[in-house]
């Protein structure tokens, strides 16, 4: 490690240095007002810590670490009830249940660091090597082990940083792709973006409207989101339980948490059904994207209304008229986020298991246990 560079590890937002944010590289989910969210809001199974690397006593670095104990968890996803499923959450209770990330679990994309311009992308990331290191040894000193050690997620240039020595060890692997919707300039209304559809894709959006047609939304303030909580945990988890697989799930009052120290970034807005809430979207303003947040429907409706499929509309609409640039929808649903115009961005990451041995067969494992997903991309536009 370069001698005039050194980190800093801590357990609480308030004792980050008080330039943190300077270097949150224009992302929302690095910045102490996130950060805070995470100290109030984190999954039970989640303990966070924010390193600061520092040269000649200057930060020059921030990033967030996440250690996740997946043992108590009581269910990893009801969906798939396989026999190849139970062997795999066997082997993720004994030998990988515990996980260190550098990145966030919650989110998809480079949300783990971010360096200033006086250090090198490789320097910074051997620091944080070294900062994972000592986290490791005090949940050890704790009595928390960890069996792996993940960094998530990159795309291919910023996976080209992690070619160094220093990471040979470890086993660069892909999941799903990041579904990434980019607004085209000439945009400046919902309906502009419905033109350019092909008339396959136009008359999928008049079905959609159409089957939800006695729905109502609109957006909640902090006061009804604070009403409507047990309904939309209720809602939450059904999704969630959907899941092929989950490392956490949200606390009862997370969507509380969010509206109140967010404010105006966090946007939250329900679905209702002769005045029930059926339904929930969840949106992040940050800088020029809008990130796509958690949802949750109930199942009856959501197949009736093609709910899920309206409120992907209901995103664009809601970036396409605001001016954002790019829509963050993540991972999962590829096809029907496909089919509204997302791209799919190829994105890495990089783990080691703690047993020497065991790690030796890490593609092996990580290949049977997330084959890859078959999907059918789609390009709804004329052009």
């Amino acid at each position: 490690m370069n001698d005039s560079l050194s980190f800093k590890i801590y357990t609480a937002v308030a004792a980050l240095p008080s330039d943190w944010d300077s270097l949150s590289d224009g992302t929302i989910f690095l910045t102490t007002a996130y950060l805070k969210l995470l100290e109030a809001s984190a999954p039970e199974n989640m303990r966070c810590h924010f390193i600061g690397i520092f040269k000649e006593n200057a930060l020059a670095g921030i990033a967030l670490s996440q250690w996740l104990n997946l043992s108590e968890l009581e269910s990893f996803g009801d969906r798939d009830k396989c026999l190849k499923n139970k062997i795999r959450n066997f082997v993720f209770k004994n030998f990988a249940s515990n996980v260190l990330f550098i990145g966030n679990n919650m989110l998809t994309g480079q949300n783990a660091f971010a360096f200033s311009d006086s250090i090198a992308q490789a320097e910074g990331l051997i620091v944080l090597k070294d900062a994972a290191a000592e986290i490791k040894k005090n949940l050890k000193k704790e009595g928390f082990r960890t069996h792996l050690m993940v960094w998530k997620d990159f795309t291919a240039t910023q996976a080209a940083a992690f070619k160094i020595p220093e990471f040979r060890e470890y086993y660069e692997f892909q999941t799903q792709p990041n579904m990434v919707f980019d607004i085209r300039k000439e945009w400046f209304t919902f309906e502009n973006y419905v033109e350019t559809l092909l008339k396959k894709y136009r008359d999928q959006y008049k079905r959609a409207r159409k089957k939800a047609e006695g729905i109502t939304k609109r957006k909640l303030t902090l006061e009804e989101i604070i009403q409507y909580n047990p309904i939309i945990n209720k809602l939450y988890l059904t999704v969630a339980g959907n899941a092929p697989f989950n490392t956490f799930y949200l606390p009862e009052n997370h969507f509380v948490d969010f509206k109140r120290l967010l404010h105006d970034k966090f946007l939250f807005y329900g679905y209702f059904n002769e005045g029930s809430l059926i339904g929930f979207n969840t949106l992040i303003k940050n800088g020029d994207d809008i990130d796509t947040y958690f949802l949750g429907y109930d199942d009856e409706c959501q197949r009736e209304k093609m709910l899920y499929l309206n409120m992907l509309y209901d995103m664009i609409a809601y970036s396409v008229n605001k001016g954002f640039s790019r829509i963050i929808f993540a991972r999962t649903a590829l096809e029907i986020k496909s089919s509204v115009g997302a791209k799919p961005v190829k994105m890495s990451g990089f783990i080691k298991h703690n047993y020497p041995f065991l790690n030796l067969f890490m593609s092996k494992f990580f290949n049977y246990f997330e084959p890859q997903t078959i999907w059918q991309e789609r390009n709804p536009f004329k052009d």
